[in-house]
């Protein structure tokens, strides 16, 4: 932008800071009574005007030229919300108008505030793209107290909205910890000043997974509380033992453990009683649909009201809908730990090779199936010779890991009754199998031959179906793609002569070859996930092999890249 503004002054950009979107006409984003930022379909902040600065307690030079996401928005913990589970960059990203309740944000000093935000698409200049997200502070939950630390009972509109908003809130996730986390600040304090779970293992073992309490107007997880529990007796009258069995709910208070304590549990609820304070509280079974899953205690300390027998329903409402979202997010990660294993096991062990390095890597995605088609192979066709390969099915599912599959093992057919063939004569008739054979929709891979020659040197031979090219690292820190013998990726249909190529793999080098999660990112172009490879690569080149692939992934793959990744690195011996 052309416009030049002191820091803190209205809602124009600092000096040099280009928006891809266009220009803000000065005092645009004043005319807003509410805190209001502009942004670019970068994300980038590109103006701001007082309000928000005032809010947020930051100077316009803080904030202009800063990703919105990066920069300000939190979880309740003060932690960096993942950006594949931010539905305000979704927002900017789909062009949608949506809206939030009560999210944590950064400000200046390093506190945390908590605020409601709307974002919109918006046109800063003529042609432009962006969004417009306004910022204010959000309602805190009712606690009702009357005087002398006394709640008020909710009115049956009041349980209504808190039954829908705990529905809301733990059908859109599948994650146990983050739905448990959100269960408690639904409750704690609107309900109570503590929040306990005692979840069974699938071994039916009991553990008291969280523990939150409400203090200075905040919700701070007690870890010194959480921790195995002991088992469930079978004929214990105490309401934590006979919840976790799957019986009703029940009020308790400090006098129901006074006595002798029957069981392990009684003496750890003893426990949790004297170190929390509190004078009374429920306890109910969680239950999905098949068993019981745990039970939830919410308990009153600061307040000097108790619970009554007209609290239990709606405690029980809570957990029922709070056992559904378990088992739903228990099944999926059940299922997601046994395509993630499947993926593992279908991928190879790697051999051992005269004088060279080797390693692999494989990075389920994060918020996906966890399974899909990437995948690498190496293997033994004769003396000194070796086959690398390295390729991606499209999908990202279950047929997606079942193709690869398939296709990684006609590959070794093809590759095995035919040792001396170029990679391109393998990859030519692999294609045509695909084609008539596999239930693979289309595929990338690269195909390389490994061979050491008479003066000590490994040559690589290898095609590419329309892959990310290998990437050559050199010992001294020099990069250079191969990008030669690219040809179209299998499954098109389309009878074309695939090319091959042949480099000689200088000492002490690195060759790595990976898949497209590593690179592509929803927000950038190929060419700059390349480069941003290329030049870390190129820093890593005297560290060891595993360190550098460790690093790589660390360092290179996108944040926002929800694919998975497969990897596979030599090194060639020093002369």
């Amino acid at each position: 932008m052309d416009d030049v503004a002191a820091p803190g002054r209205g809602s124009v950009p600092l000096p040099g800071h280009q928006a891809r979107s266009g220009a803000l006409p000065d005092g645009t984003l004043e005319n807003l009574r509410a805190s209001a930022l502009a942004v670019d379909d970068d994300g980038l902040i590109v103006a701001v005007n007082n309000a928000a600065q005032s809010l947020l307690g930051r100077e316009a030079s803080e904030l202009v030229g800063q990703d919105f996401h990066d920069l300000l928005h939190r979880d309740r913990y003060g932690h960096s919300v993942p950006r594949t589970r931010c539905r305000m960059r979704k927002a900017l990203l789909t062009g949608d108008t949506r809206h939030g309740e009560a999210e944590w944000f950064a400000r200046g000093d390093g506190t945390l505030v908590q605020l409601s935000w709307l974002v919109t698409p918006y046109a800063p200049g003529p042609g432009g793209t962006g969004a417009l997200a306004m910022l204010y502070e959000a309602e805190q939950p009712d606690v009702r107290h009357s005087d002398g630390g006394h709640s008020a009972p909710l009115t049956e509109l009041d349980r209504l909205a808190l039954l829908a908003e705990t529905t809301t809130q733990l059908t859109s996730t599948l994650d146990v910890d983050e739905a448990l986390h959100r269960l408690a600040a639904l409750t704690v304090p609107r309900l109570a000043d503590w929040a306990v779970f005692d979840l069974l293992t699938e071994r039916d073992e009991v553990r008291r997974v969280l523990v939150m309490e409400h203090k200075d107007g905040i919700l701070v997880e007690r870890n010194d509380l959480q921790g195995p529990m002991p088992p469930v007796p079978a004929e214990s009258p105490m309401p934590l033992s006979r919840a976790l069995r799957g019986a009703a709910s029940s009020l308790a208070g400090p006098a129901t453990y006074q006595g002798p304590p029957d069981s392990g549990i009684a003496v750890e609820q003893q426990r949790l009683f004297t170190a929390t304070g509190m004078h009374s509280a429920v306890i109910a079974p969680i239950r999905g649909l098949r068993d019981v899953l745990g039970a939830l205690t919410l308990g009153r300390a600061q307040r000097h009201d108790a619970f009554t027998p007209a609290d239990l329903p709606l405690l029980e409402d809570l957990t029922r809908r709070a056992g559904l979202a378990l088992d739903n997010a228990r099944l999926y990660q059940r299922q997601r730990k046994v395509a993630e294993t499947m993926q593992r096991h279908l991928l190879p062990q790697l051999p051992v090779l005269p004088g060279l390095k080797m390693t692999a890597r494989y990075v389920p995605a994060p918020d996906a199936s966890s399974v899909g088609g990437d995948w690498y192979d190496a293997f033994a066709l004769a003396a000194h010779v070796h086959a690398l390969a390295i390729g991606d099915v499209v999908g990202h599912d279950l047929d997606a890991a079942a193709g690869m599959a398939q296709v990684r093992n006609m590959l070794r057919a093809f590759a095995w009754s035919q040792p001396e063939a170029a990679p391109s004569v393998v990859v030519t008739r692999l294609d045509d199998a695909v084609m008539h054979i596999a239930e693979v929709p289309m595929a990338t891979m690269i195909l390389a031959r490994l061979t050491l020659g008479d003066d000590t040197l490994w040559r690589l031979r290898w095609t590419n179906a329309g892959h990310p090219p290998p990437l050559l690292v050199t010992h001294d820190g020099q990069t250079r793609y191969l990008d030669e013998a690219h040809g179209i990726l299998l499954g098109t249909g389309v009878t074309r002569p695939r090319p091959d190529a042949v480099t000689v793999l200088p000492p002490q080098a690195t060759l790595l070859l990976y898949t497209d999660g590593l690179v592509e990112s929803p927000h950038h172009s190929i060419d700059h996930g390349l480069d941003r490879l290329r030049r870390h690569a190129a820093s890593l080149a005297h560290r060891p092999l595993d360190s550098f692939c460790d690093l790589l992934l660390d360092q290179v793959r996108p944040s926002d890249n929800d694919d998975d990744v497969a990897m596979i690195a030599l090194r060639t011996p020093p002369l």
